[in-house]
């Protein structure tokens, strides 16, 4: 084998107390120099020389010794000190720790405490799979399999970091602008890197990367589809373009930026919808009022509501395809206009006015779905509508439009499969951890945030990026993705189970000397606080109903 092209040096690599030690050096062969650490936490198996980080710059050479760069990441309840800090540990007992002052914990950053040892707080400490590193392949037991005890229940959480190939991010963009064709190719640096998926209400729906564009493709193509994934997944801004349609700059929880405007509002509903909303409100300010959609635009007098509000008919006639009364299809092609249509001109989807029933002096709104677009007519004595002045009542409405449009966000969510051998580092049976999940007797979290397990067979979860630590993805060069999981139960089910019971470890001495594979060597750890909107991992029924 030879070394990793990918050999970065280390500044400050003598700081004492601060990486993961995982595994002494090893030669595992002759032709291996006796100077070099083969990292084995995943596949490509680098070698390294000493002074030098491997391939995915998680692994490093520090004299002769495998060292992990980044801090296994701790939660706690909340506390007054809402910043996470560094809290090298040494090697020491942790009730002998002390926090690091602020100047050490970096700039901006106020020091959490840690766990002071109290037995009697240990159901507020979580560990998890952020940092924890990966024991590739696993057929050894997962870094951390820590042992506690919650309101007089002893309980397991095995935590560890998966090795995800089937792995995508859906991608929510509150949006009614036309970002491509369903099925379109998205593009990050010029790769195919997902495609353009179903459309929800008010939002527009991407899915980015997964397994064909890791592995399927060209080096490159998985290259930057890996880079992509975990530049998406840490919560930093990524720019696409969509096979004939828009350029996006997408980060989780911004507001979406479209051919270079940032997207303020996500729509009230669609055409028809907006006129149901509002249809008490507009009567007696409006003669006619049409919602312009790119799926279904509304007209008032057509509308049921506009019936029961008994509004005499206008006459307008509207092109497009009419579905029930009062609801049109596609009256305009898709686009960045017009409630997310092609349209500058929103009279253009206005066909004519029937001469027996319309008259002038007649009263007219058009709106978008989102008030952002709305203009105001009034018909003249030929019965073409003249733009002119919106009335203080009508603006107030328009305006009550856009108040009820949520802020629009970019949502990302990782789904991923955890299957191969990530499950034998949990139970010597993997396809009992499966059922126990299904069971509802082992709760699954991402880096201590809430995931959703798909039903059917498998173990596929999904978890906002959002609810998850900062940093919690990282890569390998195979190409994969690096996630965080961890596996919460009763400790009575994990045995039933058949799980590494001989490894189970108090959250004292895991705390004290970090990963079973360390060899009694100094555990670097990052104490940060539960997010508000997140449960406690080891607090939700029926793990402890």
């Amino acid at each position: 084998m030879t070394e990793h092209t990918k050999t970065d040096g280390l500044p400050g690599m003598d700081s004492p107390g601060l990486p993961q030690v995982l595994e002494r050096a090893r030669p595992r062969n002759e032709r291996m120099n006796a100077g070099k650490v083969e990292c084995n936490a995943c596949p490509v198996l680098c070698q390294i020389s000493e002074g030098r980080a491997g391939a995915c710059d998680r692994y490093a050479n520090q004299a002769g010794v495998l060292v992990r760069l980044d801090p296994v990441v701790v939660l706690r309840k909340a506390l007054d000190a809402p910043s996470p800090a560094l809290v090298p540990f040494a090697g020491r007992p942790v009730d002998e720790a002390d926090p690091v002052p602020d100047e050490e914990a970096g700039p901006g950053a106020a020091a959490a405490p840690p766990w002071n040892g109290d037995l009697l707080h240990s159901q507020e400490v979580f560990v998890t799979g952020v940092g924890s590193s990966t024991t590739y392949p696993d057929y050894k037991p997962a870094p951390f399999i820590v042992g506690s005890q919650v309101d007089g229940v002893d309980m397991v959480t095995v935590v560890t970091e998966g090795i995800f190939s089937y792995c995508s991010f859906k991608v929510k963009i509150d949006t009614d602008r036309f970002l491509g064709s369903e099925q379109a190719n998205v593009r990050c640096k010029g790769e195919v890197v997902g495609h353009v998926t179903t459309a929800e209400y008010g939002s527009q729906m991407l899915s980015l990367g997964g397994v064909h564009h890791l592995t399927g493709g060209t080096k490159k193509e998985g290259r930057i589809t890996a880079e992509m994934m975990q530049q998406l997944g840490n919560k930093q801004a990524v720019e696409f373009t969509i096979d004939g349609g828009s350029q996006l700059v997408i980060q989780a929880g911004k507001a979406p930026i479209v051919n270079g405007v940032a997207e303020q509002r996500m729509r009230v509903g669609c055409g028809s919808a907006a006129i149901g909303i509002f249809a008490r409100q507009f009567y007696g300010h409006a003669d006619e009022v049409v919602v312009v959609d790119d799926h279904i635009t509304g007209v008032l007098t057509e509308h049921q509501a506009g019936r029961c509000l008994d509004m005499a008919a206008s006459g307008i006639q509207m092109r497009g395809r009419k579905s029930t009364p009062g609801r049109y299809f596609q009256v305009a092609n898709p686009g960045t206009g017009w409630g997310g249509t092609d349209i500058a001109d929103p009279l253009s989807i206005i066909e004519g006015w029937d001469p027996e029933v319309a008259r002038p002096g007649l009263r007219l709104l058009m709106t978008s779905t989102t008030g952002e677009h709305a203009s105001w007519y009034v018909l003249n004595e030929q019965l073409q509508p003249v733009e002119s002045p919106m009335p203080e009542e009508v603006r107030r409405i328009v305006d009550r439009i856009g108040e009820n449009c949520e802020p629009s966000l970019a949502s990302v969510l990782f789904l991923g499969g955890a299957g191969g051998s990530l499950r034998a580092g949990v139970t010597e049976n993997p396809v009992l951890l499966t059922r126990s999940i299904k069971n509802a007797l082992v709760n699954v979290t991402c880096g201590g945030a809430p995931a959703y397990v798909w039903p059917g067979g498998g173990i596929t979860v999904m978890a906002d990026v959002l609810r998850m630590p900062d940093n919690s993805f990282g890569t390998v060069p195979t190409p994969a993705i690096v996630a965080p999981i961890e596996f919460s139960m009763r400790r009575d089910d994990y045995v039933a189970l058949g799980g590494h019971a001989a490894q189970v470890r108090s959250l004292r001495d895991v705390l004290a000397h970090g990963a079973w594979h360390n060899d009694g060597a100094p555990q670097s750890l990052q104490w940060q606080v539960l997010p508000p909107s997140n449960p406690w991992p080891l607090g939700r029924p029926p793990l402890l109903g």
